[in-house]
């Protein structure tokens, strides 16, 4: 199945449709480059989804500032090597076959991630789990492709992706010349990286 552009309510009545057709946990991979706004279309998808349904970041994965330091990657934070992956392809294995399972979850403000900081839970049937490189056709990235039952893209222009980076980490308190150096040295390469190298999804969905 291939889907072009597909809009939120649509997006969410076919995964309550699958969902309902499948047997244990149905689980929504939602990717897409940084800026694309994954954590607020998936939110709103659980929003829609109802009690049934609840999202699994996959930021919980970051690697910590003191690891990527010593390895000099700090710099690089976001890129798919500053992932734990094989702990995020556990996490998936777990939550196919146990019932309650804690989830990391990563603190923005803090810049780290918080380790078993929430729980899913046997009531929790749909999983929607949102990160830049869910779909990345690299090693170790492709491997998780199995514990996924339906996969959906969010496709932004470029300059619309670097509009709401900047605003973003203006949020954050970087400065606009801090700003602009961190995005084009770092978000605008994992966002090419994302948009180039990634399997195409089931779903393409616009999201603004």
């Amino acid at each position: 199945m291939s889907e072009s552009c597909m809009t939120p309510d649509a997006l969410a009545d076919l995964i309550a449709q699958r969902a309902s057709e499948a047997e244990g946990r149905f689980i929504v991979a939602l990717a897409g480059p940084p800026g694309a706004g994954k954590s607020t279309l998936s939110a709103a998808l659980v929003e829609m989804l109802g009690p049934l349904a609840r999202v699994v970041p996959m930021d919980g994965f970051h690697y910590d500032d003191a690891v990527l330091i010593a390895r000099g990657q700090r710099d690089r934070k976001g890129a798919p090597e500053t992932f734990d992956v094989a702990g995020y392809h556990h996490l998936l294995s777990r939550l196919r076959d146990e019932g309650e399972v804690a989830i990391p979850v990563f603190d923005r403000k803090l810049e780290l991630s918080r380790g078993s900081a929430d729980i899913v839970t046997p009531a929790h049937k749909i999983l929607v789990t949102e990160g830049n490189y869910l779909l990345l056709d690299e090693a170790p990235w492709a491997d998780l492709a199995d514990h996924f039952d339906l996969t959906v893209m969010i496709d932004v222009p470029e300059p619309e992706l670097d509009r709401r980076l900047q605003e973003r980490w203006a949020f954050y308190g970087k400065s606009p010349e801090a700003a602009r150096a961190w995005i084009d040295g770092n978000d605008m390469p994992n966002i090419r990286r994302v948009t180039r190298g990634s399997r195409p999804a089931d779903v393409t969905i616009r999201w603004s």
